[in-house]
């Protein structure tokens, strides 16, 4: 298993983001429950967000990303995704 990064860049439609919001987040707490989500979260200014995934490797990185709600709404116009390493961290 590995770690992913996904840095994402969102449409400004902020209507059409609430709106498919519910789905988004409802496929994302399936990720976590599946073990496939380490965490994820908007950036306060509303232009995207970062996804930590676990994955088997890219590809499957790549699937978790294109199933999400937003992703099929065409709702995410930038994405960086590249494998992460966690070297330091604070215990939780």
């Amino acid at each position: 298993m590995a770690r992913f990064a996904a840095i994402l860049t969102y449409v400004p439609d902020a209507d059409r983001l609430s709106e498919v919001r519910p789905s988004h987040r409802a496929y994302l707490s399936g990720l976590l429950d599946q073990g496939k989500l380490d965490r994820s979260g908007p950036f306060p200014d509303g232009s995207g967000a970062l996804i930590i995934y676990d994955a088997q490797d890219l590809a499957e990185a790549q699937v978790l990303l294109a199933n999400d709600p937003f992703s099929k709404n065409g709702l995410i116009t930038e994405v960086k995704l590249k494998e992460w390493n966690v070297v330091i961290r604070r215990e939780e």
